[in-house]
């Protein structure tokens, strides 16, 4: 059989499953890690119920994939998992979904292993928002998760630590209300509203403009511009004063 028989052939099998987000829609590449409850509590040495190591290596990982190439506008990670805001007009690989999660999977796989010295997988899928307010809510959903998420966590590592066994700790959650959860975890010593907001809510990556001085020599005056930059934001805000940011970023340029 020809080549270019061969091929046609082939390929038709090959792109059958191809998907494509419609144009001039935004996209969210959520990645999250494979098998991370076993790495972090069985085969990493970390602190419990959060590791500024671990924190670092995902900030590093957030960072490198909001610069390997997409037109990221805002990124966010928390436990395991980041999230990443293409912008509208980002077309790259046609806007096909198994190539942007491929790519992006591997990227983070790479990134992760790295920072962290151990080996790290992560899956990514691809996720259309047609309008502001949809990504604003995807991520205000996302930092409720990670609100959530750290009362458990909290709650569940200070009963290990006074003798629960791993039964008793999740029994002694299960159906609890936010409130009984913030008063356990206060007679075990630990005010929630005082932990660092990046265990509460996360950290976002998203462009700032910062103020740069320089001199010219000419007129012999200094002058000031402004450069873009990333920002890595580990005191988010809460509630409607972090839909204003998300609106901040996604206005800009």
């Amino acid at each position: 059989m020809k080549f270019d028989i061969l091929d046609k052939k082939m390929r038709a099998f090959e792109t059958s499953m191809d998907q494509r987000i419609i144009p001039d829609v935004y996209m969210v590449a959520r990645l999250d890690g494979r098998g991370f409850t076993r790495l972090t509590k069985e085969l990493l040495l970390l602190e419990k119920p959060f590791d500024v190591t671990f924190r670092d290596a995902m900030i590093t990982t957030a960072k490198g994939l909001a610069d390997c190439g997409f037109k990221v506008r805002y990124a966010y990670t928390e436990s395991d998992e980041i999230s990443l805001l293409l912008d509208r007009s980002e077309n790259g690989f046609d806007r096909k979904t198994r190539k942007l999660g491929s790519i992006l999977a591997g990227e983070a796989s790479a990134r992760f292993t790295l920072a962290m010295g151990a080996i790290g997988v992560f899956d990514c899928r691809i996720i259309p928002l047609p309008t502001d307010a949809l990504v604003i809510d995807y991520f205000r959903w996302r930092a409720e998760d990670a609100n959530r998420n750290a009362l458990n966590a909290w709650c569940y590592w200070k009963l290990r630590e006074k003798g629960f066994s791993v039964y008793d700790a999740t029994s002694q959650l299960s159906g609890r209300s936010v409130s009984e959860k913030n008063e356990i975890l206060f007679h075990l010593g630990i005010n929630y509203n005082d932990l660092p907001a990046w265990q509460k809510r996360g950290v976002a990556f998203y462009y700032d403009m910062v103020e740069k001085t320089s001199f010219n020599p000419v007129k012999n005056e200094p002058v000031v511009s402004f450069k873009k930059q990333w920002k890595v934001d580990c005191d988010l805000p809460m509630n409607d004063a972090y839909d204003q940011l998300l609106k901040d970023v996604l206005q800009r340029e």
